[in-house]
């Protein structure tokens, strides 16, 4: 009995180790938003489900939104298998929301070449921290401050609060974390390992694995032991529905499809009858309003590029010599700074000075051109052949027959014409023409 116990206790190791579990690699790579949010908080999902060993969290990120950010953190403190935050390949970064998402990791590492820092909130304020002078009022008594800058300071308080109770958490930099939101600093990968910000420093996954095996971690509130040694790694995708979402959250998408939208409605507007502008627009329209219904939105920016939009529009209607063209380019340009409250959401300036040109160009011209055209005199049937010029090719008494634009025509006149004769139509009676001497 003793030997078989002898024999058991030897090959429960190897057993163990044949049943290493998986890795999920799940990448966060670009600005955070509800379709990143949504697809960690599913791939976490999953891989509780799945009894993963592991799931290593590869952020390459210049931040996003606070409520995203926080989604996500919740997911991840909750979790009952271990997240390892990974700032990967070489070259990346853990800037802003990803710094957070970095501390609250279970484990924090960085690949060589990587960097992470700069978490000041920025979604009302900009990228630009508190003067020196007012930080130690802010921390003491914000409501002191001005009204802009109180609520600026109560932001920034609560953001430094929340990742030194990160750091606090998992043992990490408290001081250095607050500096990152206060100041806006950052780390490069040694420097953050030499701080005590990040757990260590790994060129791979593979190697963050290896690195990682037997550390005490905490994972939902209890102490747990990594075995990562051998763990599969398994890539998690983005399936349909995260795709979907994240081209509906894009801004520049956003941008574009308020754009499409706006342009297909006035063209129906104004060309009523053909309805598949119409149709399109305004399937532009709700696809554009769900997507800004999911993001920080300024509505007076959405307003403002709505006005500009409708004064290109009416150059058409009311021409103003290019005075409505050059007015509402200009507030569509303004509101379209002021919609994405978020600078890390917000559309690059060649997208906004791109959708402007568009705007003047399709608004001011084409609309207008085409306005012009339906303003002209009808040009075919009977309105076409009146005063229409021919001559004749043949005659006998009160009835002959002209040549007129091309077509022969049987023709009456008040006297006899001679062939050859120039004439001028003056009416139409069913299929003859009544002419007269030119």
């Amino acid at each position: 009995m003793a030997a078989l116990l002898a024999v058991a206790l030897l090959l429960a190791p190897l057993r163990a180790g044949a049943a290493a579990g998986e890795a999920f690699v799940v990448a966060l790579e670009g600005p955070i938003g509800p379709a990143s949010a949504d697809y960690v908080v599913r791939s976490l999902n999953d891989a509780a489900a799945a009894h993963a060993a592991a799931v290593v969290l590869r952020l390459d990120t210049p931040g996003g939104l606070d409520t995203a950010m926080r989604t996500i953190i919740r997911a991840m403190l909750a979790s009952p298998v271990p997240v390892l935050g990974y700032v990967a390949p070489a070259g990346a970064r853990a800037a802003s929301a990803g710094t957070y998402i970095l501390y609250a990791s279970a484990l924090a590492a960085m690949a060589p070449g990587t960097n992470l820092g700069a978490a000041t909130p920025v979604a009302l304020f900009g990228d630009t921290p508190l003067p020196d002078e007012l930080r130690q009022r802010a921390a003491e008594a914000p409501s002191a401050l001005p009204t802009a800058e109180a609520e600026r300071a109560k932001i920034t308080n609560d953001a430094a609060a929340y990742i030194r109770g990160l750091a606090t958490l998992h043992g990490r930099n408290a001081e250095w974390a607050e500096r990152a939101v206060r100041e806006a600093v950052s780390l490069p990968y040694d420097a953050a390992l030499r701080e005590h910000v990040a757990d260590l420093v790994a060129p791979g996954v593979a190697d963050l694995l290896a690195a990682a095996d037997g550390r005490m971690v905490l994972v939902a509130g209890q102490s747990v032991r990594l075995a990562t040694a051998g763990a599969a790694m398994r890539e998690v995708v983005p399936d349909w529905r995260d795709r979907l979402l994240g081209v509906l959250t894009d801004p520049s998408i956003l941008y574009l499809l308020l754009l499409a939208g706006a342009a297909g409605v006035v063209f129906e507007l104004t060309h009523p009858g053909i309805y598949a502008p119409g149709v399109l627009g305004t399937i532009c329209l709700v696809l554009a309003g769900y997507g800004l219904n999911l993001l920080p939105i300024d509505y007076a920016g959405v307003a403002l590029a709505l006005f500009g939009l409708g004064l290109m529009a009416a150059e058409a209607f009311v021409p103003s010599f290019g005075a409505f063209v050059l007015g509402g380019a200009a507030a569509f340009v303004i509101g379209s700074l002021m919609m994405f409250r978020d600078p890390v959401l917000r559309p690059p300036p060649e997208a906004i000075v791109g959708a402007t040109l568009v705007s003047m160009g399709v608004f001011g011209l084409v609309l207008g051109a085409l306005l012009a055209v339906r303003r002209r005199p009808v040009v075919t049937g009977d309105a076409d052949l009146l005063g229409a010029e021919g001559r004749v090719t043949a005659w006998h008494g009160p009835a002959g027959q002209v040549l007129v634009r091309g077509e022969y025509w049987t023709a009456r006149a008040a006297r006899p014409l001679a062939v050859g004769e120039a004439v001028r139509v003056t009416a139409r009676d069913g299929l003859s023409l009544l002419v007269e001497a030119r």
